[in-house]
């Protein structure tokens, strides 16, 4: 957001310039260098959802169907299917991104197993 300074000339000629200034109290819209290079370290979410997840013995134990960043971005989580068939009777579970061991060329979860998801509370999605 930038602050229009006017300048008047000797003529009386007004003409309305765009300053550099950020206005006092703008919040700025984009992000750091500092925060550009960590993201651009980082995956996207259209690429995860529908991946695979596996433990650290190569099992598979689930498949991601959704990601999802709390409102104040504090966390994401990965929804899990567990189970079922193209999601169909699946046992759908969040897990914490950091949880997971690796994340790409493929999704480790260690310490996982399909028994011990299927053991957790079942995930729902918030009605509205």
């Amino acid at each position: 957001m930038f602050a229009v300074t006017t300048t008047v000339f000797p003529a009386g000629l007004a003409i309305g310039q765009q300053s550099e200034a950020p206005i006092a109290g703008a919040v700025p819209l984009g992000v750091s260098v500092t925060q550009t290079q960590l993201v651009a370290k980082g995956w996207r979410a259209s690429k995860l959802v529908h991946t695979d997840v596996y433990n650290e013995k190569n099992e598979k134990i689930g498949r991601v169907d959704d990601m999802i960043v709390a409102p104040d971005g504090s966390l994401s989580v990965a929804i899990i299917d567990v189970g079922g068939f193209l999601g169909i009777a699946a046992h759908r579970v969040a897990i914490p991104v950091q949880r997971f061991k690796q994340i790409s060329p493929k999704m480790i979860l260690d310490g996982a197993s399909k028994d011990a998801l299927s053991k957790l509370p079942e995930f729902e999605y918030a009605k509205g």
